[in-house]
């Protein structure tokens, strides 16, 4: 099955992988922080500020596959911080709020100073 690497300025670009890869109708987007790609800076010091961010990189990666957040069939979640969980939740509400796709949630492994949160997802186009 052919893979067509997924780009955009729109989101965090990384030197050592891509931003997302699509298989036939599937999209798997990389583990994305909060990082406002206007300013080239996390979006804030919060959870909530940080998982929106990510979730518009996130979108904005679907986008150029040719999808959309409707279409997330899975999402993983890394928290710096268990006790983040709330803020995220309330998060996801505003961006998924009729389907809300599967979830699970880990700690992030990686401590890179001021990053509270990266979100990975699959998504599955028509």
């Amino acid at each position: 099955m052919p893979r067509e690497v997924i780009s955009t300025p729109e989101a965090p670009e990384y030197p050592t992988y891509s931003q997302a890869v699509k298989a036939g109708n599937t999209i798997y987007v990389a583990g994305t922080i909060g990082v406002d790609v206007a300013t080239g800076e996390l979006a804030g010091n919060t959870i909530q500020e940080q998982t929106r961010q990510s979730l518009r990189n996130c979108q904005a990666i679907l986008r150029a596959g040719g999808a959309r957040l409707a279409d997330a069939v899975m999402v993983h979640t890394l928290l710096l911080r268990p006790e983040d969980a709330d803020g995220v939740n309330e998060v996801f509400d505003e961006f998924f709020p009729d389907v809300r796709p599967p979830r699970c949630v880990s700690k992030l492994g990686v401590d890179r100073p001021g990053i509270l949160v990266s979100i990975a997802m699959v998504a599955v186009t028509d």
